[in-house]
């Protein structure tokens, strides 16, 4: 598959799980019980999610210079992802920088393998940001170094994957692995998903009959939908 169908391919499950409110959960499920991008990313606000092709802009050494930097080329529509490289407990960024990105970029979220501050405000704004805890102490402004060789690797990681965030937590689905199976198996699993539910709450079969025994393979009601898989 070349990079155009690729890049396609992502913009269309991107649009598949905006329109269909597909979950972490669900997603996960598709891609083999997979894809967390960290356990500690948790949300700061309650009832939020994001998803789309990732933006990198990591800080390094204590200082957010660079995420400052870069997020001036922050395209609408990219999820936000931030390392904090060795920048310790202190936060990566807080309402300035989120307001920045959210409102005046257009970024559609924002994912930090570290801290936040100004909890308060990023909770009042129901900002969709993802991160390991917040604190009132944050990184300095001044200018740093980076660590080049860690950059040009995951930024070449994240390039063309896509991210969904939400209560559960943080996903990532590497551009290799967006496929049309992959795309295929999503589709199945939010219509598995809608038969579950319809098999426990119409049907009164149990959970184990449902999942366990799947009795609704065989069932006429969604035997027409099932066929398309």
């Amino acid at each position: 598959m070349g990079t155009d169908s690729a890049a396609s391919l992502a913009d269309k499950l991107i649009d598949y799980i905006k329109i269909n409110r597909v979950s972490t959960t669900e997603l996960t499920d598709a891609y083999g019980k997979k894809g967390l991008l960290d356990l500690k990313m948790r949300p700061v606000s309650q009832g939020i999610r994001a998803v789309g092709k990732v933006f990198y802009a990591p800080s390094f050494f204590e200082s957010n210079w660079f995420t400052h930097l870069l997020l001036q080329d922050c395209p609408a529509g990219h999820v936000v992802v931030v390392d904090g490289f060795e920048c310790g407990d202190k936060a990566i960024f807080g309402s300035l920088v989120a307001k920045y990105a959210l409102l005046y970029r257009q970024a559609a979220g924002i994912v930090v393998a570290g801290n936040v501050r100004d909890a308060q405000e990023l909770i009042k704004q129901k900002y969709p940001i993802w991160s390991y805890g917040v604190t009132p102490i944050g990184c300095f402004n001044r200018e740093s170094e980076m660590d080049k060789e860690y950059f040009e690797s995951r930024k070449a990681y994240f390039d063309g994957g896509v991210i969904l965030a939400d209560d559960s937590g943080v996903v990532f689905i590497p551009k290799e692995d967006i496929t049309e199976a992959f795309f295929r198996k999503v589709e199945f699993i939010e219509l598995q998903e809608s038969i579950w539910f319809d098999c426990i709450d119409r049907k009164k079969l149990s959970t184990f009959e449902t999942v366990c025994l799947r009795k609704f393979v065989n069932d006429p009601a969604y035997r027409d939908d099932l066929a398309q898989f």
